[in-house]
């Protein structure tokens, strides 16, 4: 079963990507409330996937998902973004993430990101 991470400083957030994951068989599930915390975590349980928001207190996801694959680079990362911050998933993508998703999320766009990164 793979192992997922998800970091969103929302906790209302990261219930919505849970209960999708969980209600689809899911269910060795870690959180983080912002990138600091996702970078510890990382370490701690080398998930098989982060699923991680870009906009965060501390530190954002960008700089998170730089720190990990720099230490990690076979890191598989999707980034969450709000409508209007294409330059920060341009960025993202450049830095390694596998795939983004747009805010507000559809369950089913969670699901099919992470079965086909996942394999």
């Amino acid at each position: 079963m793979a192992k997922l991470l998800l970091v969103d400083d929302a906790a209302f957030m990261r219930m919505v990507v849970k209960d999708t994951l969980t209600k689809n068989g899911f269910t060795d599930l870690y959180e983080a409330a912002d990138g600091l915390e996702a970078v510890e975590k990382y370490k701690e349980i080398l998930p098989d996937l982060v699923i991680m928001d870009i906009t965060m207190p501390n530190m954002d996801g960008l700089e998170a998902l730089k720190k990990i694959k720099g230490e990690f680079p076979e890191a598989k990362i999707i980034m969450c973004s709000a409508m209007g911050q294409e330059a920060m998933v341009v960025e993202a993508i450049k830095s390694g993430a596998k795939d983004f998703i747009v805010k507000p999320f559809k369950p089913d766009r969670i699901l099919k990101a992470v079965q086909q990164i996942l394999g």
